[in-house]
């Protein structure tokens, strides 16, 4: 299941071609350029949630990971320490902090490049799909940011309204592509027909899932599988203003074909641009 282009593309409305198609897209270092979950180190810090000591694991946690030299066995420490870290937290009192926060933190940080691909799927119809393996607590308000239509991500057990400290599922690796599977069953999406963007090898499963993969700024790792497997490679490298990047609705251009195909050959002319350039 691969494509070697560089942009979403839509052939004529064929019966086969009316299913229903999604883009997934991985969020640390493909949207955003920063780890959401270090990025809240600081507001956690300054409501009583955890200890300078953490803020400057969390710290540290974050320049490797921005290096891009967090290994799958550091990235799986962290998140065992944070998942252990969040026991007995107020779900309530996260979800405050997040949503009072979220701008700050989060606006600066995302990729143009990724904001201009979230609307040209919109634009051709497509569902937005952010995958990531940040707790959904965190995940859930950047995607609504982002204009994203659905949510895979990880979620931590509740009682009584306090984290257990307990993982009830985790997005990442072979886990992201199965629940990417389930929610496809769900939503009637054809995967053939989908789209996905990730950053880090360890989503290898997640883009094998799809006809169109794509490598986000890949490491010589993850460039070698897309190699291998015929994904197309595209490079972000834009970090904007959330609020500045959004663009405004597409003005629509005709009735039915009629747009689809006047929205496809304008994406595909932009795409090409972009590429010569």
């Amino acid at each position: 299941m691969t494509d070697q282009g560089r942009g979403p593309r839509e052939t004529s409305p064929t019966a086969a071609s009316r299913a229903r198609v999604a883009a997934f897209f991985d969020l640390d270092k493909t949207i955003i350029a920063t780890s959401s979950s270090a990025a809240f180190s600081k507001p956690f810090y300054a409501g009583g949630l955890i200890t300078r000591g953490d803020v400057l694991r969390s710290a540290y946690a974050h320049l490797l990971f921005y290096a891009g030299n967090a290994d799958a066995d550091q990235t799986e420490r962290m998140r065992k320490h944070l998942s252990e870290l969040a026991t007995g937290w107020e779900v309530s009192k996260v979800q405050q902090i997040v949503a009072e926060t979220v701008h700050e933190l989060i606006d600066p940080y995302v990729y143009a490049e990724a904001v201009d691909l979230i609307a040209e799927h919109h634009e051709l119809g497509h569902d937005v799909v952010i995958v990531s393996a940040s707790g959904a607590e965190l995940v859930e308000p950047i995607a609504t940011v982002l204009g994203a239509d659905h949510v895979i991500a990880t979620r931590m057990a509740v009682d009584d309204g306090r984290y257990t400290g307990e993982i009830e599922f985790y997005a990442y690796g072979e886990q992201k592509a199965g629940a990417l599977r389930e929610l496809a069953a769900a939503r009637g999406y054809d995967l053939e027909r989908s789209y996905a963007y990730s950053d880090s090898v360890t989503d290898a499963p997640m883009l094998g899932a799809v006809g169109h993969a794509f490598a986000v700024n890949p490491d010589k790792t993850l460039r070698r599988v897309a190699a291998e497997s015929g994904w197309g490679v595209l490079t972000f490298s834009r970090p904007v203003a959330l609020r500045s990047a959004i663009r405004p609705p597409a003005v629509a251009l005709a009735a039915g074909g009629l747009a689809v195909a006047g929205v496809t050959a304008w994406l595909l002319r932009r795409w090409w641009t972009r590429r010569r350039r």
